[in-house]
């Protein structure tokens, strides 16, 4: 019998949105830690069903962004230490891997690109605009992740960046979040030399970086 893919897709995309929103709710702060989540609540402030919402919400807690007490209640979760440094580690490994692969194919406008948001970035950090410092920091580091072509790694990212970023708050809340400037410019000058292995070094450092210890 022929697959009815028109059943399937739209219900699979619309948890994807959902995870989205929710993740991005929960790392700029508007769930905060310890908040309760509702999926009634929740599929009304969306404009959507609670079953996208209770997949969405499985998969939060996968990665460590909700805690799921079975017939009680779901909160968002607080942060951290050991989750975050866990996290850390784990993202900064990718990050250097991608790296690694991807600086023999970066082309003139992946390094155009790569420039373009770090100077977006350090501008944001000066101005003190957390959120476009961590939009400008997502743009440059997807360009090697993308060029790199690697999905495990792509996947990986996709599901403990988010527990990274909710602590990259507060550091780029603070002049600590300037280093990453100088490090930015390093991993540049190294990916457009073509030196792969110390590219890879410095994307490392650059993630593994964040301190833990302030969670």
């Amino acid at each position: 019998m022929p697959l009815t893919a028109e059943a399937a897709v739209p219900r699979s995309l619309l948890r994807d949105e959902v995870l989205v929103r929710l993740r991005e709710a929960i790392v700029g702060g508007a769930l905060a830690p310890g908040e309760t989540l509702r999926d009634q609540e929740l599929a009304s402030w969306l404009g959507v069903s609670r079953t996208p919402v209770r997949e969405a919400l499985l998969m939060l807690a996968e990665a460590g962004l909700v805690v799921a007490r079975p017939g009680t209640s779901t909160v968002v979760s607080s942060l951290d230490a050991r989750a975050v440094r866990d996290a850390r580690d784990v993202v900064a490994a990718m990050h250097e891997v991608a790296v690694r692969d991807a600086v023999g194919r970066l082309s003139a406008d992946h390094l155009r690109a790569m420039q373009e948001a770090a100077a977006e970035f350090a501008a944001a950090i000066r101005a003190g605009d957390v959120p476009a410092a961590l939009a400008a920091d997502d743009r440059l580091h997807r360009v090697p992740v993308e060029v790199s072509g690697n999905r495990a790694v792509a996947a990986v990212l996709d599901q403990y960046t988010p527990v990274v970023r909710r602590a990259e708050r507060l550091r780029f809340s603070s002049l600590a979040g300037r280093d990453s400037i100088d490090r930015h410019d390093d991993l540049l000058r190294l990916c457009a030399a073509g030196e792969a292995e110390a590219a890879a070094a410095v994307a490392f450092d650059t993630w593994h970086s964040l301190p833990t210890d302030r969670t």
